[in-house]
């Protein structure tokens, strides 16, 4: 027996929108597992590219038009499992890491679980952690990383054993950045709706013509030093504060 909805009583549903954005960017995510499987692997990274620009949308969107909820936050951390922790492992393993045997897959299963842990510590410390910086790289660029290498080798490497060895660290390398506790600039304190200079906008010119002129190269070379400048923004401000304790113990000295 159906039991009916008391007067005055909310309705149990889910917000179609900014769902519907995360539901697309699973859908990117596993056809990038089936274009992968098939060996077509620009289609591949290109659909991980998707999904990310469709996982920045989706949170926006909740928040412009105020339709976050519970249901929508754990269905984005699914969704990202799917499109930037199994999709990049499985699309990078079926490129070139299936070539190396155990290794190839022991570093597939390294980044997938380095994605895992990333998406659960992240959910855990959402309320406490810093807007500003992500604690770890953050999952997306790191299947950047992995979609613009499978992308580039397809557009401009050779398949060969050099281009497998580089393919496995970068793929350990993402796998292992994520669960650090290196720093990383979330670009969350950038006001969007403010008044930006001039200049702003011609540097926004031409980050999209140097994107648009090379897109596997441009794409991967910046997430890759994205990933680098997370380590170094930890390396100096670990340096300032010895600097800055060691400058505290003189003063203190009689």
């Amino acid at each position: 027996m159906i039991k009916k909805i008391r007067e005055g009583q909310p309705r149990r549903g889910i917000y179609l929108l900014p769902n519907l954005f995360t539901t697309a960017a699973l859908f990117s995510g596993f056809y990038a597992i089936v274009a992968a499987m098939d060996h077509r692997f620009e289609a591949a990274a290109m659909a991980i590219f998707i999904a990310m620009l469709l996982d920045g949308i989706d949170g926006r969107v909740a928040r412009l038009t105020n339709t976050q909820s519970d249901f929508g936050a754990e269905y984005d951390s699914l969704a990202d499992m799917v499109s930037f922790g199994i999709a990049p492992a499985l699309v990078m393993y079926e490129w070139t890491l299936l070539s190396l045997g155990k290794l190839g897959w022991l570093a597939a299963f390294i980044y997938t679980a380095g994605a895992a842990l990333r998406l659960a510590r992240f959910n855990t410390q959402v309320a406490t952690a810093d807007k500003n910086y992500f604690q770890g790289l953050p999952s997306p660029s790191a299947a950047a990383i992995i979609a613009g290498m499978v992308w580039l080798g397809e557009s401009h490497l050779p398949a060969d054993r050099l281009v497998s060895g580089v393919s496995l660290i970068l793929t350990v390398w993402a796998g292992v950045l994520m669960v650090s506790n290196f720093r990383y600039y979330s670009f969350k304190g950038i006001n969007w709706k403010g008044k930006v200079p001039f200049v702003f906008m011609l540097l926004m010119v031409l980050i999209l013509v140097l994107v648009s002129s090379n897109p596997p190269l441009m794409l991967f070379s910046g997430f890759l030093i994205y990933s680098v400048s997370g380590i170094a923004m930890t390396l100096v401000q670990m340096r300032k504060r010895r600097a800055e304790r060691r400058a505290q113990r003189n003063n203190a000295e009689p």
